[in-house]
């Protein structure tokens, strides 16, 4: 009953964690609501798969004591790298705004565009974002690290609490702007891409700013 109790908490906790992350606008999040607007509501699902994929990689190497070997020099590469990816990004979201804009939504939801565009931004955004793979590796590696005192079994609900507040965050946010040729007008629609991709690009240069200051992303 006490070990019950304890994996409900590990639960909470993750979901909370998940949470607290998700309600923090990042480049994943203007990432998705850029793509949604344009492949629709299952942009959700898919780009949690690839930042799903990054984060499983990311907890391995936490149990595996690999955080103990890595230097600043690694985590300034990842800096500088990420940096360099997100402000691209961010420029083709700014590129393509006028064109998705005039794009017809119910046409450009087929399986073809979904099945690996939103699944690798997923993961570009996740693997090249200094933030969530510094926290993973300093203060969250603390908190995995604890739940495995108690357990596999404590990480893994943790790990499922963390990933269910990320799947819903990001298929709510994919869903509310799935609707855009139906919701905005054209001019519109192409704002808020505007918007996304300059915030993305904006994270981008912050990203380079910081490269050698680690405790910045924490």
């Amino acid at each position: 009953m006490i070990y019950i109790i304890e994996l409900l908490q590990a639960l909470a906790l993750g979901f909370t964690v998940g949470v607290s992350a998700a309600l923090i606008p990042g480049p994943m999040m203007f990432a998705t609501i850029g793509i949604s607007m344009k492949n629709g509501w299952r942009t959700g699902p898919s780009v949690f798969i690839g930042h799903a994929l990054v984060e499983s990689a990311i907890f391995l190497l936490i149990l595996a004591g690999a955080v103990s070997f890595l230097g600043e020099s690694i985590m300034s590469g990842i800096s500088i790298i990420g940096g360099l990816v997100m402000v691209l990004f961010g420029m083709m979201l700014i590129g393509s705004a006028k064109r998705v804009s005039k794009m017809d939504i119910t046409l450009s939801s087929g399986k073809k565009q979904l099945s690996s565009g939103p699944v690798s931004t997923g993961v570009i955004t996740s693997a090249l974002n200094p933030s969530l793979v510094i926290w993973w590796l300093t203060a969250g590696s603390a908190i995995i690290l604890q739940e495995y005192l108690l357990g596999i079994s404590a990480v893994i609900v943790f790990i499922l609490g963390h990933w269910i507040a990320d799947l819903g965050f990001l298929v709510a946010v994919s869903s509310s702007f799935s609707k855009g040729k139906e919701l905005f007008s054209p001019r519109t629609h192409e704002k808020i891409l505007y918007f996304c991709g300059a915030f993305m690009a904006v994270f981008g240069l912050w990203f380079l700013a910081n490269y050698n200051n680690i405790s910045a992303f924490v």
